[in-house]
């Protein structure tokens, strides 16, 4: 079935072989709640805790996409939810890192890389916009939430030659953007996405 689906999503959009292959080993039914296990190869996204979701496949696999991980060796994610986007990134680079201010979210992804014998993501329960200085720089940073400003300290845990991929409230809409350490920003195109939210829920 993850073939079936990683067909859909390349017939939407231009997947590289790497991340094609992503999504024919990951198998996103283990990432959706018991009672919505029959969307689990739909296009459409799915309710989580605390208002959460895990994000539709396409908009995991542009994001994917539009992180360029051609020789990128880590990304950090903010936003882990179900853990999908992580696993998939899990077979494309060598170090994922990935946070969510809900415990409970992040403690059953940890439970689902298990499962599936993912040993290169390394989760944390924290608010997600102070980043994870410990591992930092990053060649990537991604956030799944859609944020209004990109703070000063995301920017200082990127390598000078990477970019933080956010999605960005202006006005009433928002849009998947490119954020470089020199200031340069690259808007890509309108999506929607839940809002990053302060604080821990544990």
């Amino acid at each position: 079935m993850s073939k079936i689906l990683a067909d859909k999503l390349a017939d939407m959009i231009s997947l590289t072989p790497k991340e094609y292959k992503a999504f024919c080993e990951i198998d996103r039914q283990f990432f959706v709640p018991e009672g919505f296990k029959y969307k689990a190869y739909d296009i459409s996204a799915i309710p989580l805790d605390e208002d959460s979701t895990i994000s539709s496949p396409l908009t995991v696999a542009k994001m994917t996409h539009y992180l360029d991980l051609e020789k990128v060796d880590s990304v950090l994610e903010i936003g882990c939810g179900s853990g999908y986007q992580a696993a998939i990134l899990s077979k494309i680079v060598r170090r994922v890192f990935t946070i969510d201010r809900i415990c409970k979210l992040v403690e059953i992804a940890k439970e689902r890389f298990k499962k599936l014998n993912i040993y290169n993501v390394n989760t944390k329960c924290d608010d997600g916009r102070l980043g994870w200085k410990i591992f930092a720089p990053y060649d990537r940073i991604l956030l799944s939430a859609y944020i209004e400003n990109i703070e000063k300290n995301l920017l200082n845990q990127i390598k000078d030659n990477g970019f933080i991929l956010a999605p960005i409230k202006n006005k009433d809409k928002q849009i998947i953007t490119k954020f470089y350490k020199n200031g340069n920003k690259e808007e890509i195109e309108e999506c929607e996405f839940v809002p990053i939210k302060k604080g821990i829920v544990k």
